[in-house]
């Protein structure tokens, strides 16, 4: 056997380096190293610095510092499958520093991660990839970026993987992607529910609880809740809710199932299974704050369903939310105020909370949490609409002031609920008054101003509500309450145009408010709505009528008409016609213009005794102002009694303060009333016996301070009033009244002028004299004594509403105006099936006093035009 050789050991080659291990200790040197092209040192590298990162967030921060990052993206897409998964792992850990995401998003590398959520690559890639993209969704932008790049697709297909970490990131990156609304729609495409509630099934409860939370956000769109009844969805959720060791997964399931509850056969199929009373047991038992809320939040949604309202309160639902009320966590108060609202439509349950439950949410109204104030005013709003008893408890429990305070939340939910409160209690009037004393109408100043379209409605109701009586009106004005109202008549909102229209209606029940209205451009602003077909609404026709039935001067000058039931009262004046859109000017600017050529203005003016007239001025000397030196009126005084009062209120004065309502006097009607007036009338003559005689311009104080302006006095009409309701009120027959009245007004006025001689009737000339006399562009209508068409028929109405005689006044061409009235019709008394329509007729004041012109016959035509 020959002898063995050795074989001699190759030399390794001359130009490869032999392996040597260096221990690195500075990070810069290791960043260095991910420029090599050596895949082994890359990788090494990638290796070391995966490590140094995952100690804390100061290293991630030194390792942005360095520049790595700007490598590493490069590494993403290594040929190297070692290099590429160290390079993920590493972005996964560095993606939650927010200063690397920020990088991130600027490098645009989010479709290398993606890509690296393929099937074919590794269990380790799937999981740092996934958490990359949790890290960077947790930001808008970064939402907005993976889902455009189309990550939600195989983030959705992960949800299937082995691996409980690739499961855990995969549904957290998803959680917050359906955060935005795309992302939702995005699901319904993907099918994404089957794994997703798949996932409820896991043995890791972070999981489950991320699952809840996905789906807690989804189940808001109808096609999700669909989807996941069509899965078996209800069955798993109930399976939570009945395992008592997942209760910490119970708050977001209760979530998901009150979502669930919007749907109708959702919601029988959790009926069916039980489920409302699981909902009512974790609401009564549970301690847990966010349990008993999320528990009451699905009461909410299942008490939409009148069915559902009935089984609960059935269950005595009312108790277990009273209860929850008294909680000491905010969310789970408004959450159970949220449930009374709802479940106050069902009118037994409404009832129970008269005693327990409307106490208990007029001190949530006090509450610092604003949300709190809104859910318990939203609950009490609810229970004392159509509720008497229910407002009286609010009442009773205190409740006016905290309702008050809370006009000046700054949540428009809390003050438009908190005014509908108000606005229903101050139906009845002994709440009314309670809430008038605690100054409701400066706290609905800020309401009234709110951009909110709701806020500014309810307190519009709220003025309408509570503006019944004059102090409450003159209040509101005072406050400057009504320039913001008038300004709602402007609103595009139906509804607050109309709740505006309702308040000034309201507050237009007196001259001075009408007056002040109008100033303001009401009138103007409600006859253009009316104009509108669209915008118009009864309302505000009907504040339209009311501010010109409480402004008769104006609707006068406007309308050129007075109807029987617009009573002429002290103040009246007649400027003329005017133009819609132009003002009607104070008469106390009136009086106080210098004297000018244009027709005089008449004035009513019956207080003579107890009115303090102005100071004098050199223009208007007290010697002749309204009263002695000018006319006949001391001539009048002699030919009536010795001693007369010049200032008495007339028999009818209260009677005619109301300007609607009043029915024209017709016949047997007016007999009937007869003696009332009668009554009245001897009580009058027998008070002005008593009384003495007081001068006819009214002594004034000198040296006191300027004081209110008043309508300087008119002794002359005094007069006329005086003896009118003697000798013409006692009249039993209307008819009759009608003619002495009219014969009594012209022969005041000069008496019968014949038709040939009208031209010959010097009237204009006594009117200017009375003006250059009086220094005044205001003419009382005592003082005139030759009295043209409109001078008799302005007396004629004034004197007939204080007798309560129904007449109407009418304006009509080149200074005609005549007066209207309705009697019945002789022939039609006796017969079977009641009376005949009155017959309407012209009184004639000119031609032959006392004269009835049947309406629309040839003789009341020539009466009326030239």
């Amino acid at each position: 056997m020959g002898k063995k050789i050795k074989k001699e050991v190759e030399p390794p080659p001359k130009d490869v380096f032999d392996p040597i291990t260096i221990e690195i200790k500075k990070a810069a040197t290791v960043v260095l190293m991910l420029n090599s092209p050596e895949e082994e040192i890359l990788a090494k590298a990638c290796e070391a610095i995966y490590r140094f990162a995952l100690k804390g967030e100061e290293n991630k921060a030194t390792l942005l510092e360095l520049g790595a990052v700007e490598p590493l993206t490069k590494l993403l897409t290594h040929e190297d499958k070692i290099v590429r998964r160290n390079t993920t792992m590493i972005f996964g850990i560095m993606a939650s520093n927010n200063d690397v995401k920020k990088l991130l998003r600027e490098l645009d590398i989010m479709n290398s991660i993606i890509a690296q959520l393929a099937p074919d690559e590794e269990i380790v890639i799937h999981e740092f990839a996934s958490l990359c993209l949790a890290n960077m969704s947790v930001e808008f932008t970064g939402k907005v970026q993976i889902f455009e790049c189309g990550g939600l697709e195989p983030l959705i297909r992960l949800l299937n993987s082995p691996d409980p970490d690739v499961k855990k990131n995969s549904i957290e990156c998803i959680y917050n992607l359906v955060q935005d609304f795309q992302c939702r729609t995005a699901l319904q495409e993907l099918n994404a529910i089957p794994p997703i509630l798949e996932l409820l099934k896991s043995e890791y409860p972070v999981i489950q609880l991320l699952a809840l939370k996905t789906l807690s956000l989804i189940s808001h769109d109808k096609e999700i809740r669909t989807m996941l009844r069509d899965n078996q969805g209800v069955d798993q959720l109930n399976k939570i809710l009945e395992t008592k060791e997942w209760n910490d997964l119970h708050i977001e399931a209760l979530a998901v199932v009150a979502n669930c509850l919007e749907d109708t056969e959702t919601m029988a199929l959790i009926h069916q299974s039980g489920g409302l009373k699981k909902l009512l047991t974790f609401a009564e038992n549970s301690t847990i704050p966010e349990i008993q809320k999320n528990a009451a939040k699905a009461i909410t949604k299942a008490a939409n369903d009148a069915e559902n309202r009935k089984f609960f309160h059935e269950q005595e639902v009312e108790k277990c939310l009273v209860t929850l009320l008294g909680s000491e966590n905010d969310g789970t108060k408004i959450a159970a105020s949220q449930a009374i609202s709802v479940m106050c439509e069902n009118t037994s349950s409404k009832e129970s909370f008269n005693t327990q439950g409307i106490p208990q949410l007029i001190q949530l109204l006090k509450s610092d949490n604003e949300k709190v104030k809104e859910a318990a005013a939203l609950a009490l709003a609810n229970l004392t609409t159509n509720n008497p008893a229910n407002a009286n408890a609010a009442a009773e429990a205190d409740g006016i002031d905290p309702l008050i305070n809370t006009l000046r939340s700054k949540r428009d939910g809390a003050i438009a609920n908190a005014a509908t409160v108000l606005t229903n209690m101050a139906l009845q009037e002994p709440l009314r008054a309670s809430i008038q004393s605690c100054g409701i109408m400066l706290a609905l100043l800020q309401p009234l101003r709110s951009a909110n379209t709701e806020v500014q409605s309810k307190a519009a109701l709220t003025v309408a509500a509570t503006a019944c009586d004059y102090d409450a009106r003159t209040e509101l004005k005072n406050s400057g309450g009504l320039e913001p109202l008038v300004e709602l008549l402007h609103s595009k909102n139906d509804e607050v145009r109309r709740n505006a229209s309702w308040a000034i209606m309201v507050c237009a029940s007196d001259e001075s408010m009408s007056t002040e209205l109008y100033r303001l451009g009401a009138l103007e602003i409600l006859e253009e709505i009316n104009q509108s077909v669209r915008r118009k609404n009864k309302f505000s026709e009907l504040a339209y009528n009311k501010l010109l039935n409480y402004n008769l001067s104006l609707k006068y000058s406007l309308l050129c008409y007075l109807s029987s039931s617009n009573i002429i009262t002290d103040g009246f004046y007649d400027y003329g016609r005017i133009n819609p859109g132009t003002k009607l000017p104070p008469l106390k600017d009136l009086w106080s213009q210098e004297l000018n050529d244009h027709r005089p203005v008449l004035s009513i003016n019956s207080k003579c005794s107890d009115v303090v007239s102005p100071q004098p001025t050199e223009d208007k000397p007290l010697d002749t102002a309204y009263g002695r030196s000018v006319s006949t009126a001391s001539s009048l005084r002699k030919g009536s009694k010795e001693k007369i009062t010049i200032g008495f209120a007339s028999p009818t004065e209260e009677k005619s303060e109301s300007t609607s309502g009043r029915n024209t006097a017709i016949s047997k009607s007016g007999s009937r009333d007869r003696g009332p007036r009668k009554g009245r009338g001897k009580k009058e003559e027998e008070k002005v016996k008593e009384e003495e005689e007081v001068p006819a311009t009214p002594k004034s104080n000198e040296g006191t301070a300027e004081r209110e302006w008043h309508l300087p006095p008119d002794p002359d009409f005094c007069i006329y009033v005086y003896e009118v309701t003697k000798s013409i009120l006692p009249i039993i027959n209307i008819k009759d009244q009608i003619v002495s009245l009219a014969k009594y007004v012209a022969e005041k006025m000069g008496g019968k002028i014949p038709k040939e001689k009208l031209q010959d009737f010097s009237w204009e000339l006594h009117i200017s004299e009375l003006k250059y006399q009086l220094k005044s562009n205001v003419v009382p209508i005592g003082l005139v004594k030759k009295g043209f068409f409109y001078h008799r028929a302005l007396l004629f109405k004034a004197l007939a509403d204080r007798i309560a005689v129904g007449c109407s006044l009418v304006r009509g061409e080149y200074g005609r105006a005549w007066n209207e009235v309705k009697l019945m019709n002789e022939s039609s008394k006796g017969k079977i099936g009641g009376f005949l329509p009155p017959h309407e007729y012209i009184v004639d004041l000119m031609f032959s006093p006392g004269t009835l012109l049947k309406l629309r016959s040839k003789e009341a035509d020539l009466y009326r035009y030239l």
